[in-house]
């Protein structure tokens, strides 16, 4: 049995070795494979070629990069020693990157390409401990002075360099005999957060963390099978993408690469065919609005039918929900009269749907190609109504929720018998929601979520004092989230216990639902809710700037595309949206609906209003838009 994931890894390449591991694109924009047992070889190699730079058990390397599939030859050798790898994307700032580096004290850090390179060069005084840096891209500038004292070497010449290491029997040796002392408590990697409220926390997570969830994982998300294909398009040094890529691998299946973008996604879906992708909510909001976006250029006809269909996939899914018991149940329900009142409309409206299904929803379905199972999607809840619109067309996605401190998994949605807007524990973890006392909350009722189990982080690298905060004694571990149990013990997470507003009036509510409402019209691209300490809501609102340029076409106005958000027209529309969205009748309380707003010209990028996973950096975007935030708390 393995105890580390280069083990595992091994493992399987013994078993299926001419399974395709990778699935990559070269310049032409074609896809390449590379097989388990081609990326076996390469990993020895790498990891004989660190070895020889100084690599050891214990020791720290950094690895900035986004997806690539040098990405993952490079951590398993940097695992296959005993060494830890400290990722990062290629987004972060200077300042975050000499942080990480230097507190890590990293000797030897891979660097995707030249501007990296450079970043990283411009930062050698401050990072005293490292000695070489590796380029993944083929070309590499000519430097001269300008690395100093650092080492800079290209990728495939240390692979070259690996492969003739390898070739001594006794270096070979060496390298396979440290893979196999890795025990299954030596850290793998230190994730750092993207510390947007003071310095980034390193989170420290070991090889059990991640070996626990290949085995828990997949009970949930059952039919997982060797040669199935994964699009993956989240970045890799995320928690999230990498356990993916470590489940692809344990089940003998293929990571195809890709990018979140909509052109790029839509094409690759297409070739690669995949069976599972993982994503974020903002992906599926995404292609849920282009669906409709498609709609508006059809005629009248085809409009009226689609908006039919839709509705009548709703109403029988919700039936068919009610009839079998996959309803979610926050408050006791009666099965019996959910059979009795279900039974009748869900007959009724099967014709209908199967109808809808051949006309409309099949076209929507054909996108994502005919092998398609599921979408795991992760970084944030689902919104109900992007959740409730895919499961109605018959596209099946499975929430998850996890945090990096905990490898990421705490719980996903069962493949099989799984009740949309919920999600599983998985099997060996436990799970408390907690009111302020520290006491269980009954079923419905929000209370702060602490999970423990074999997924959760050893702690905070070099900062016990922040462990301490967040990690009790016993081992439970303190998610910030706000959740509810169902009466079947699923859950479903309700908002961040730090991101809670708390009205003037002392009014308590979370912008997350809110949030996730508004971005549910078609206008609306972005939403964040501000209201601290005030005494009304208000929000910043991003518009969907090519939906808002076909309604002002529709309507025959004419318009600057740089100028949308400063037209009264396009300010009413949005007035009336979010008084529409946000009413009483859609089931929120009057201090919840949205007083003022402010429209923002340009998107949330990732990196500056974003994190890596697409999530809001809600300090971050008080510090840039804090003029437009004023004006909408102005009396």
């Amino acid at each position: 049995m393995y105890q580390t994931i280069p083990q595992l890894f091994y493992q399987i390449a013994r078993t299926h070795g001419a399974l395709a591991v990778q699935m990559y694109k070269t310049k032409n924009g074609n896809f390449n494979a590379v097989t388990y047992a081609e990326l076996a070889s390469e990993v020895e190699s790498l990891a004989c070629a660190l070895s020889n730079l100084g690599v050891r058990r214990g020791s720290r390397v950094g690895l900035i990069s986004d997806n690539r599939k040098e990405w993952l030859a490079s951590d398993l050798a940097i695992l296959s020693l005993g060494a830890a790898d400290v990722p990062r994307g290629r987004d972060p700032m200077p300042y975050e990157v000499s942080f990480i580096l230097s507190t890590t004290e990293a000797e030897v850090c891979f660097v995707e390409n030249e501007g990296q390179l450079k970043k990283v060069l411009a930062l050698a005084d401050q990072l005293p401990a490292l000695k070489t840096l590796i380029v993944m891209d083929s070309e590499i500038p000519t430097l001269g002075s300008e690395a100093g004292s650092l080492s800079v070497i290209g990728f495939r010449d240390l692979l070259e360099q690996g492969r003739r290491l390898s070739g001594d029997s006794a270096k070979l040796a060496a390298v396979r005999a440290e893979r196999e002392r890795g025990s299954s408590d030596e850290v793998a990697t230190i994730i750092f957060t993207s510390g947007t409220t003071g310095d980034p926390k390193g989170v420290m997570l070991t090889h059990t963390n991640f070996a626990y969830q290949l085995v828990a994982v997949p009970k949930l998300i059952d039919g997982l099978e060797p040669g199935q294909r994964w699009l993956s398009v989240l970045p890799v040094w995320h928690s999230f993408e990498r356990i993916l890529q470590y489940v692809i691998i344990s089940q003998a299946s293929t990571i195809a690469y890709s990018k979140p973008l909509g052109s790029v996604l839509l094409a690759d879906l297409g070739v690669v065919n995949p069976h599972f992708m993982g994503s974020v909510p903002r992906i599926w909001e995404a292609v849920r609005a282009g669906v409709y976006a498609n709609m508006k250029g059809k005629s009248a006809t085809v409009k009226a039918l689609f908006s039919f269909f839709v509705k009548v996939a709703a109403s029988y899914s919700h039936n068919k929900d009610l009839f079998f018991g996959k309803i979610a149940t926050f408050k006791k329900r009666n099965r019996f009269l959910d059979v009795v009142r279900s039974a009748v409309p869900m007959v009724l409206l099967h014709p209908l749907y199967k109808l809808g299904d051949r006309l409309v929803f099949s076209q929507v379905k054909a996108k994502l190609g005919t092998s398609f199972i599921a979408g795991v999607s992760g970084g944030g809840s689902l919104p109900e109504g992007v959740d409730l619109f895919f499961a109605s067309i018959g596209i099946k996605l499975l929430d998850g929720y996890g945090l990096t401190e905990s490898a990421p998994v705490v719980g996903v949605r069962p493949l099989i018998g799984g009740v949309k807007r919920t999600m599983t524990v998985l099997d060996g973890t436990e799970a408390r929601i907690v009111d302020e006392e520290g006491r269980d909350v009954k079923p419905g009722e929000k209370g702060l979520l602490l999970v423990r189990g074999p997924q959760v982080m050893k702690g905070y690298y070099k900062r016990p004092d922040l462990t301490a905060k967040v990690l009790s004694s016993d081992g439970w571990l303190d998610t910030g989230d706000l959740a509810m149990w169902t009466h079947k013990g699923e859950f479903a997470i309700a908002g961040r216990a730090k991101d809670t507003i708390v009205l003037s009036g002392g009014e308590n509510l979370e912008p997350v639902p809110i949030e996730a409402k508004l971005c549910e019209s078609e206008y609306i691209e972005s939403a964040v809710v501000l209201g601290q300490d005030k005494r009304y809501l208000g929000a910043l609102i991003v518009l969907n700037k090519a939906r808002i340029e076909e309604y002002l076409k529709e309507k025959e106005i004419p318009y600057l595309s740089d100028k949308l958000a400063q037209m009264a027209e396009v300010k009413a529309l949005i007035e009336k949206t979010i008084g529409d969205i946000i009413s009483s009748k859609h089931g929120f309380k009057s201090f919840e609906h949205i007083v003022r707003f402010s429209l923002l010209g340009k998107s949330f990028e990732v990196g500056r209003e974003l994190s890596a996973k697409q999530e809001l950096k809600r300090f971050e975007i008080n510090r840039l838009y804090e003029g437009e935030i004023a004006e909408l708390f102005a009396s």
